[in-house]
């Protein structure tokens, strides 16, 4: 039987490499990827503790697993945003210390008031197609699904399986207590990408160097020849 830990951040394929040299967990689409290709159609155990992140990301990696079909989720810790939709991708079970959360789709814009109402409007319709994933899976009305989302809506183990947002909570006859992550962390974009680009600007000079130094070296040696 295969594992894919979905842990961290959900991000784009892009970012990872940065997630990896700043020691931060992550997951990506290739993340993903990769294990279904090692499963090769054996049963695969899926198990979530993510604050969520980017939402194509995230829409990626539900497609992924829900196509490759033969899974089960449990939840772990968080599934919250973007990892919410992830865990509807199956079957789906929830550690009674475990939390679920679904909000709206957030960004940021500058610009004009068409800026503005053009940037809502694409809100409201992302919100709409995260919103898919919750009906999908619990046959309830999106109406209903963007109004939890609306007021961001948070669940218990017992609250997502009342909402049939889960199958089943784990170790359900077990004593237990709840417990609750006092922080949601998570790179800013503008962080990803000014790291990328000092990067970037560091490794440019020390080629440009290089290059310089070789050039110089190869007229020192011309005309050490021409000197002959």
């Amino acid at each position: 039987m295969a594992k894919l830990k979905i842990v961290g951040d959900i991000i784009s394929n892009d970012s990872k490499w940065i997630y990896d040299w700043l020691e931060y967990d992550c997951t990506c689409p290739k993340d993903v990827e990769k294990v279904i290709n090692e499963a090769n159609g054996e049963k695969l155990e899926v198990e979530i503790n993510s604050g969520g992140g980017e939402i194509f990301a995230g829409s990626e990696i539900y497609g992924l697993l829900r196509s490759y079909g033969n899974i089960g989720i449990t939840i772990t810790g968080l599934a919250a945003s973007a990892a919410s939709v992830i865990a509807m991708a199956g079957n789906c079970k929830m550690y009674p210390t475990a939390m679920m959360m679904v909000h709206n789709v957030s960004t940021g814009a500058r610009g004009d008031h068409n800026v503005m109402k053009h940037t809502a409007q694409t809100l409201e319709t992302a919100n709409e197609a995260i919103a898919n994933a919750y009906v999908s899976k619990t046959g309830m009305s999106m109406k209903d699904a963007l109004a939890l989302m609306n007021v961001e809506t948070w669940f218990s183990a017992q609250q997502a399986k009342e909402k049939g947002l889960i199958d089943e909570v784990a170790f359900e006859n077990a004593t237990h207590s709840n417990v609750m992550v006092n922080s949601l962390t998570s790179i800013p974009p503008e962080l990803i990408d000014k790291i990328r680009n000092k990067l970037k600007q560091e490794s440019k000079p020390q080629n440009a160097v290089e290059e310089r130094q070789k050039l110089l070296n190869q007229k020192k040696l011309n005309l050490r020849r021409s000197l002959l």
